[in-house]
């Protein structure tokens, strides 16, 4: 019902029919159509309206956060999902998203101050899930070296999962040869390294990477494969 008001320009019936239904889809359906038509106090009101103050969904503030910062009002983005990470310190959704606002914001050394914050809080210590967030940051404040060295100081630093958050720093800064080494140093990484090659131009060594990737992938299925012959 909603896409269908929207899709025929009926506002108003909209919003009445959002009012109605309280919370659910046709809220964000008016959202996007107020933003739309240009009505941009309207839909950050009813953005707001969807973000209960009781009880807060993250996904209601996220989007909130991301049409004020669409709408260059990136401080009350960052409010708000500073609002929201210190309610879920550890979230690393919530989180990821807050330094995102601050990194294309350009306040690195802020995003950095507020993670410090949200560890102490913790104990002090972070898993790479977490951990890795303040990467991009540090890049911006202090340049993609620096950044490396600090994600090798941690001690998932060595671990796969940790180089391809290594690459993606080198790449985003156009060494992407480097990032190909750090990639090549764990098997695990296959995907990742075979977009990288194929930036470089490096095409028979994608196929032939995907390739070994393939062969050494279990199948989960047992049964006939479409290409063998008929018993």
């Amino acid at each position: 019902m909603a896409d269908l008001l929207a899709r025929h320009h009926r506002a108003e019936e909209l919003r009445a029919y959002a009012a109605a239904e309280g919370l659910g889809p046709a809220r964000w359906r008016l959202v996007e159509v107020l933003e739309q038509c240009g009505d941009i106090e309207g839909a950050i009101a009813a953005c707001r309206q969807a973000d209960r103050p009781m009880a807060p969904d993250p996904r209601s503030a996220v989007q909130l956060a991301q049409l004020l910062a669409r709408h260059g009002r990136g401080n009350e983005a960052i409010d708000v999902m500073c609002a929201l990470a210190d309610t879920r310190n550890g979230d690393d959704w919530t989180l990821h998203t807050l330094f995102d606002l601050h990194l294309n914001d350009g306040r690195p050394g802020d995003g950095l101050a507020h993670l410090d914050t949200l560890a102490a809080i913790r104990g002090g210590e972070e898993d790479w899930d977490l951990y890795w967030i303040r990467l991009p940051l540090i890049a911006a404040l202090d340049g993609v070296d620096a950044a490396i060295a600090q994600a090798r100081s941690h001690p998932e630093g060595t671990i796969w999962y940790a180089s391809s958050h290594i690459a993606d720093l080198l790449a985003r800064a156009g060494r992407i040869e480097e990032a190909v080494m750090v990639l090549e140093e764990h098997t695990q990484n296959s995907h990742d390294l075979a977009g990288y090659l194929i930036d470089l131009g490096r095409v028979q060594e994608t196929l032939a990477l995907l390739q070994r990737r393939r062969l050494r992938t279990p199948s989960l299925w047992n049964g006939p494969r479409y290409d063998d012959p008929p018993s």
